[in-house]
């Protein structure tokens, strides 16, 4: 598929018709044709404030079929080859029992930790966080599994802490890069209400792993003391461009091509990108676990990854989180669309499809 003489290979599709019911995209492609393989993590057990974000890989399948598939830009852009694996459904059941669990001792935390019920609690806490790492080392392996068999990996939460496992695969094949978040939250609290690997603990445990050279964060909006003394006292790894910066700048006069370039300087050749739906403008995702008022547009955030590509940068491989459909599945509309103009960017990237000239 990297070339117009493979195309010959390809699935017999119509890419002007009916997708095919229950494939990503209605992609005529499986885990094994496809070049990208998304990797479904339906988890939620951590998060702080909304439930939901667990049906996130279920409801951006069914969303995906009505993404139509061409590109203004990108050559014959479903000639990439995606498919999504098979959701874990033991995990899904597992985060639902957990998730029962977790917020009943967040509850306790927030009510004055009652010392009757501690030694319950504590046990509580333990078990989420034992449960956790395994879900990471699940990950992990996955990731790992699909890496080996030569294919561009993506996964899809469940809420933020998801990724990591996914990060510390790409670790073991690449000495250094940097990692591009997306988000409405700084994400670097140090084992958040007791949990080690809290949606708000991601990039905190993502600086842990040595390969990350670089934390570039776009929109952050809503952080506490402990974080913005982690950016400030990490200068030479940590880049936060804040929204409020960012929008003051705007009202100014400034260009957001100008502000996108400023970004992607700060980024080096290989890149991650780790994009929490939240940091887009709430109204394109109401549902989503900690929603903030601000955030961008979708083609905002998109002329953002393109420059990227643009810039000669390669995109490894990313993730998608916190897309909680809701009643009427909005933001699964929303993140689909995402997750398909992203991995179209990624391929461009890596030279699997070819701009549009």
């Amino acid at each position: 598929m990297k070339s117009e003489e493979s195309n010959s290979s390809l699935p017999e599709f119509d890419p002007n018709g009916p997708g095919i019911e229950g494939n990503l995209f209605g992609l005529p492609f499986s885990t094994d044709q496809a070049k990208v393989v998304v990797l479904p993590i339906p988890w939620d057990v951590t998060t702080s404030y909304g439930s939901g974000t667990a049906e996130g890989p279920s409801s951006i399948l069914r969303a995906s079929t009505q993404v139509d598939l061409a590109q203004v830009d990108i050559r014959e852009p479903w000639t990439m080859g995606v498919a999504m694996a098979e959701i874990p459904e033991i995990w899904w059941a597992k985060s639902k029992e957990l998730r029962a669990r977790a917020e009943e001792y967040i509850s306790w935390l927030e009510n004055g930790s009652d010392p009757i019920h501690s030694l319950r609690m504590d046990k509580t806490r333990d078990e989420v966080n034992e449960q956790c790492a395994q879900l990471m080392s699940y990950v992990e392996q996955e990731s790992r599994y699909w890496l080996d068999k030569g294919k561009v990996t993506v996964t899809i939460g469940g809420d933020h802490s998801t990724p990591l496992g996914h990060i510390r695969a790409l670790g073991t094949d690449y000495e250094s890069f940097g990692l591009l978040q997306i988000d409405a939250h700084a994400d670097l609290r140090k084992d958040y209400e007791g949990f080690e690997f809290s949606h708000a603990s991601i990039m905190h445990n993502v600086l842990a792993i040595p390969q990350i050279s670089k934390l570039v964060q776009v929109g952050i909006r809503d952080f506490c003391q402990e974080e913005l003394e982690a950016i400030e006292g990490n200068s030479n790894r940590i880049k936060t461009f804040f929204d409020l910066d960012i929008k003051e700048a705007q009202y100014s006069g400034k260009r957001w091509r100008d502000q996108c370039n400023e970004i992607v300087d700060e980024l080096p050749e290989l890149v991650y990108i780790s994009f929490d739906i939240d940091g887009l403008n709430p109204d394109l995702c109401p549902n989503t676990g900690t929603p903030v008022p601000g955030g961008y547009s979708l083609d905002e955030i998109m002329m953002l990854f393109k420059q990227i590509v643009l810039s000669g940068r390669k995109i490894i491989g990313f993730d998608l989180c916190e897309v909680s459909p809701g009643s009427d599945e909005w933001d699964a509309n929303v993140g689909a669309r995402a997750l398909y103009r992203t991995i179209n960017l990624l391929s461009v990237s890596q030279g699997i499809l070819k701009w549009n000239k």
